[in-house]
């Protein structure tokens, strides 16, 4: 290149220095190594025309000086000039492509360390303030609207893998790829257990047959079990220690139970602990208003999700050793009446139930009784297990800058029966709000930084496992990449308060959305918030209650470790809850009823209400996470552990040297950790350039962590699915921690000194081990147990 470079500036000077210019070059060599040689003569001024023979064009090389003709100078000089252009343009090129293979190889050696990604490139400045997009938000979802989708989305049956599931999943499917929402199935092969059409379940009290029903529960054991009755009010651990506070025996016995309180799940587990041979449960009127005939339908798996597929997810006919769920029942579960319920209360003798426990509302009685020694039940379930596909249905609205980061939204769309209240509200919300969003992005120059998400499960009613087997299936990147569920399920059940149950990492996010939402309640002409008619002075009290395990949004934070909140409008307290959840009465007629004839009105709030915490996390550049919550929850934890721990050691329970040498300062030192943690990083946010797309991205992992970070690494996932020490269900909870101290202190036969250091010693881990990442980078982190 530099002999080209050269050439070319000798032909420059002879140009004007005036002299005839004969040159050849060689720009490039052929591939035998011979020089490719182009000739080019420039004319001089004798130049008239080129001879046509080789004996001319000799003649015409060996002739003599010839006299030069100035008139052509100019015409010769402006050729030549441009010919040297040429060759310089050439010389340029070939210099300018050699640099960018160079580069190019530069590039590729570095992306092979590090490969380039979007968000890098992309910094967006949202143009529209939070204002504009509340404001466009709620102009798109109306009460009108929702009235249109909730009788387009109504059904008669939908249940889990049949025609009319599948046919919603296609209307989801369509509707989201209408909105440009990319959409994608996931399809699973789920194992549920049904009651066959030509079957059904029976009770007898001695010989005489008190009923038969279709209801169920699903997962229940199958066969026939006798036994004497005995009553235990809810079913709750308390309940079944007055039992045997009262020395009654419950092994092989069956036992009555009423439904509410918690779980169907719960109650089946907690008397089997007690070797109990059946559990037959109740709508007691005091609870419901449910007709008395009405057949009641559920499951018993303590766990969500496929039982037979615990811990990984049942993708294409799954193919393992055979297996199933610690949390499914070895004994007989079954629903029944209320009207058989009296039958059976009618006839129990024993001793009357404590006064303590509130009084039921069955026909005819004042106070129920315990049940008496020849009060014989036999209970026979005939529940049939099938292999069903089910269908979740996803679209997602992308992020500008951090797409891989995204919100989920998500509402169950099976039920048994109509399920108006239980999914055809939720499913409507859902495609209300992917409407909306989407149509802001297309039409009100609305930009998302982070991604959203939506998602329509099925196989709801059997214990969330459309939704927990897909978060089996992609548990390690969900816990990296999505940092917050909300749950659309059952957003309606009364018009008189609100209620929510959450993370406390979005109790600060949902305080300020109630702010923001105009309340259905009590409409008023000054408008007021959802927040001012419902928080009063103790707005957590008011508002906040505990998630429970058949909660949808339960698996996303207790298995998966993500941010999770469930909400509703419901009647007051004391006043009946709608009591027509997992039976065919989940009509529009009746959540009419309870909504007080504003259905789509309610609708469309609960629609405002998730839409905007959805946009407030994918708009803002910091994720809506408050940290500091669980900053008080751990504390709370904390204190109540170092009092027992103390009361025992004053007591002389815990004895032994190794256990006087137990010091609650260890897990009051990691507490401290993560308090410490938390106020870092509010300082180094309040010392950072928000616009600053990477330094987002870290503060923004270092909130997102702290869920995940809260489930015990030192358990399965298979066995123990709940991992999460404050939300979830196992012995290395720190609920489970406070029961085996007082197990300790009542001198239980199952308490265990060795074992009880060893969980406190796991959880003061976990909680230091959240602590370290919420710290940030490892020179950040204060680990000094």
């Amino acid at each position: 290149m530099e002999s080209t470079m050269g050439q070319a500036r000798s032909a420059v000077s002879k140009l004007f220095g005036g002299e005839r210019i004969y040159t050849r070059f060689n720009p490039a060599q052929d591939v035998d190594g011979d020089s490719s040689q182009v000739e080019m003569k420039l004319a001089t001024d004798v130049d008239e025309e080129a001879p046509s023979s080789a004996v001319d064009r000799r003649a015409h090389n060996t002739n003599g000086p010839r006299l030069r003709r100035p008139g052509k100078n100019v015409a010769f000089i402006a050729i030549s000039i441009f010919l040297i252009f040429i060759i310089g343009f050439l010389i340029g090129y070939l210099t300018n492509r050699r640099q960018e293979a160079e580069s190019t190889v530069c590039r590729h050696d570095v992306s092979t360390v590090e490969p380039p990604r979007k968000w890098r490139d992309v910094e967006v400045d949202p143009e529209l303030d939070w204002s504009d997009i509340r404001n466009l938000l709620q102009e798109r979802l109306t009460a009108e609207g929702f009235s249109s989708r909730l009788s387009e989305l109504s059904l008669d049956s939908h249940e889990a893998g049949s025609n009319e599931d599948r046919l919603l999943a296609n209307k989801v499917h369509d509707a989201f790829k209408t909105y440009d929402m990319y959409p994608w199935n996931d399809e699973h092969f789920v194992k549920i257990q049904i009651l066959p059409r030509d079957s059904s379940n029976r009770v007898l009290f001695g010989q005489e047959l008190i009923g038969v029903t279709r209801g169920y529960l699903s997962y229940s054991a199958t066969g026939t079990r006798q036994g004497r009755v005995v009553y235990a009010n809810y079913g709750k651990p308390d309940d079944f220690k007055y039992m045997t506070d009262m020395k009654i025996d419950l092994n092989g016995t069956v036992v009555l139970l009423r439904a509410g309180k918690i779980s169907f799940a719960e109650k089946v587990a907690n008397a089997a602990k007690l070797k109990a041979a059946a559990v037959l449960i109740y709508q007691d009127p005091a609870d419901y208003s449910s007709v008395s005939t009405t057949e009641l339908y559920g499951h018993v798996h303590l766990g969500s999700g496929d039982p037979y597929t615990p811990g990984f997810p049942s993708f294409n006919h799954t193919q393992f050793p055979p297996v199933k769920s610690s949390g499914l029942p070895e004994i007989l579960a079954q629903t029944i009446t209320a009207d058989m319920a009296t039958k059976i209360v009618k006839k129990m003798g024993g001793i009357s139930a404590p006064s303590s426990w509130s009084e039921g509302r069955l026909p005819g009685f004042s106070r129920y009784n315990l049940g008496g020694e020849n009060d014989t039940v036999t209970v026979e379930v005939n529940n049939v297990l099938v292999e069903r596909k089910i269908h979740n249905v996803f679209g997602v609205i992308k992020g500008l800058v951090d797409s891989d980061r995204y919100v989920v939204i998500g509402a169950q769309r099976d039920s048994w029966g109509p399920g108006y209240g239980k999914s055809t509200v939720g499913t409507s919300i859902l495609l209300e709000l992917a409407r909306a969003i989407s149509d802001m992005v297309k039409n009100g120059n609305f930009q998302p930084r982070r991604s959203i998400v939506f998602a329509s499960w099925s196989a709801g009613e059997y214990g969330s496992v459309g939704a927990t087997e897909w978060l089996e299936g992609y548990l390690t990147s969900l816990g990296l990449k999505a940092f917050s569920y909300i749950n659309l399920d059952g957003a309606i059940t009364g018009h008189e308060t609100f209620k929510a149950a959450a993370s406390p990492l979005l109790y600060t996010l949902i305080q300020n959305t109630m702010k923001e939402i105009k309340s259905p309640i009590r409409p008023e002409p000054s408008a007021k918030s959802l927040y001012e008619q419902v928080a009063g002075s103790d707005w957590e009290g008011a508002v906040m209650e505990a998630m429970q395990m058949e909660d949808s949004a339960y698996p996303f934070m207790a298995f998966s470790g993500i941010p999770s909140v469930s909400f509703r409008f419901a009647a007051l307290e004391g006043s009946g809850d709608y009591p027509y959840f997992g039976t065919v009465l989940d009509t529009k007629q009746r959540l009419d009823q309870a909504a007080g004839q504003r259905t789509a009105q309610f609708a469309a709030s609960a629609a405002q209400f998730a839409g905007q915490m959805a946009l407030r996390l994918v708009h803002d550049h910091l994720l809506r996470l408050d940290v500091e919550r669980y900053a008080r929850r751990l504390r709370s934890f904390g204190s109540k552990i170092k009092f027992r721990v103390y009361q025992a050691k004053q007591s002389g329970v815990l004895s032994g040297t190794q256990m006087e040498a137990l010091s609650v300062d260890w897990l009051t030192s990691a507490v401290g950790s993560y308090n410490r943690a938390s106020d870092d990083l509010l300082r180094d946010i309040e010392n950072s350039d928000l616009s600053e797309v990477e330094m987002c991205r870290t503060l923004n992992d270092r909130m997102m962590r702290v869920e995940s970070n809260l489930l015990s690494p030192y358990v399965s996932p298979k066995d123990t699915p709940f991992r999460h020490i404050v939300f979830g269900s196992g012995s290395h909870t720190m609920q489970a921690l406070l029961d085996h101290l007082n197990a300790i202190k009542e001198r239980l036969p199952d308490s265990d000194q060795d074992l009880f250091r060893n969980q406190f010693a796991l959880a003061t881990w976990t909680v230091q081990s959240c602590a370290n990442s919420l710290a940030g980078d490892v020179w950040a982190m204060n680990n000094q147990i």
